[in-house]
């Protein structure tokens, strides 16, 4: 009997939830057939067969269990089922695919065996669904007979409720941390996005073509935030103790909203990236965060984070600290408003207008520091040209 146990997702990860097993007790399983998904709460990982034989299911879904926990076992000396036929090495039908695509794939009539994966050993990602044009698979015919209609309360008003995700607890957890722990304020202002609109609509379409991938603003945000990490360090340090921890490095986190909560993917050393790198690192993150195939420790050891909320339609917030950082960059949505025109003043222009905000640790971070961090980026925003000599 082969023995299927709680990997550790992480060196400080101890416990996770076991997921939905997607085979059955006393089924025949194939090797590297995925039985079951684990969660921590900072990543999602599948467990695999390791061989082919019978499965005999220990652990129900939902069990909470320590790493190195016994959920399963198979038996490769197992009687394998009568009729059943015997898959030829790489065969396209053992196409491996993150449970993301492959729930999108079903959706979508998606035949996984003509898609071309671009993930780790060839396994097919949620974006290879998304721009595969392949013929489709023939769903079956849908049964006449209606399914049951859900359980409705006499009175309509229905109560339910679900377990929270092991990322989702983690995550309420460092929030009220960093509400009880630091001394945070924010400090807002509003910056004119002009002149990176206007750079991105005259070089877009050369940048894509020379480097595979779109000129976005959070790529003009980063750089602006390097900047302005350079020149005031304490807004890049962490407080251990009673002492203060530098970085002379930028690892930028960058939020990411997932089905499963917000992750926090780290751009490493940011400061010393360019334009193309910085965007091409941000969409791999991104995609793979949604698809839930990011390490532990590719989502720690930020020293500064950015979120844009305007993604979403926030036009303002006050973004909380993501421990043990001191500070956090808010961005919003780019909405059209009257302001004094910047090239003839005491005159009105319709310029499109981003509020910023800035979350601070004012145990680390003096007011005026946090005020002229935050100019400092409003000016590298409104004059771009700045970010090409570092000034």
């Amino acid at each position: 009997m082969i023995d299927i146990v709680i990997p550790s997702p992480g060196e400080s990860i101890t416990e996770v939830t076991l997921g939905v097993w997607k085979r059955t007790d006393g089924e025949w399983v194939e090797k590297d057939d995925v039985l079951t998904e684990i969660e921590s709460d900072k990543a999602t990982l599948e467990l695999i067969a390791p061989v082919a034989g019978k499965l005999k299911i220990e652990v129900t879904s939902g069990t909470e269990a320590k790493v190195g926990t016994r959920v399963a076992r198979i038996d490769p000396d197992a009687a394998r089922p009568i009729g059943d036929v015997i898959p030829v090495a790489n065969d396209a039908t053992t196409q491996r695919a993150t449970p993301t695509a492959r729930r999108m794939a079903e959706d979508r009539g998606v035949d996984l065996t003509r898609v071309k994966g671009s993930g780790p050993a060839g396994r097919v990602m949620k974006s290879d669904v998304e721009s595969a044009s392949v013929p489709p698979v023939a769903k079956p015919a849908a049964k006449s007979t209606p399914a049951p209609a859900p359980a409705v309360s006499a009175t309509g008003r229905g109560v339910r409720r679900e377990k929270m995700p092991k990322i989702r607890q983690r995550i309420a957890e460092r929030l009220v941390q960093a509400q009880h722990t630091a001394a945070m304020l924010t400090t807002f202002n509003e910056c004119d996005m002009s002149e990176v609109a206007r750079l991105r609509t005259e070089h877009k379409v050369a940048f894509e073509k020379a480097n595979g991938v779109g000129l976005g603003f959070m790529g003009f945000f980063v750089k602006a935030a390097t900047s302005a990490l350079a020149r005031f360090p304490r807004v890049n340090a962490f407080i251990v103790g009673d002492e203060i921890e530098f970085h002379d490095f930028c690892d930028i986190s960058v939020a990411v909203g997932t089905p499963r909560g917000l992750v926090v993917p780290v751009l490493r050393g940011a400061d010393k990236l360019s334009f193309a790198q910085i965007e091409t690192t941000i969409k791999d993150l991104a995609v793979r965060a949604r698809d839930g195939q990011l390490s532990v420790d590719e989502m720690t050891g930020g020293t500064f984070t950015i979120t844009n909320g305007g993604v979403f339609g926030s036009l303002m917030s006050t973004p909380i600290l993501n421990p043990p950082q001191s500070a956090i960059l808010g961005m919003h949505a780019i909405k059209k408003r009257a302001v004094e025109d910047p090239n003839a003043p005491g005159q009105v222009a319709i310029r499109p207008m981003m509020y910023l905000a800035l979350s601070y640790d004012h145990r680390i971070i003096d007011g005026s520091e946090a005020v002229s961090f935050l100019v400092h980026i409003k000016e590298c925003i409104e004059r771009p040209e700045r970010l090409l000599f570092g000034v």
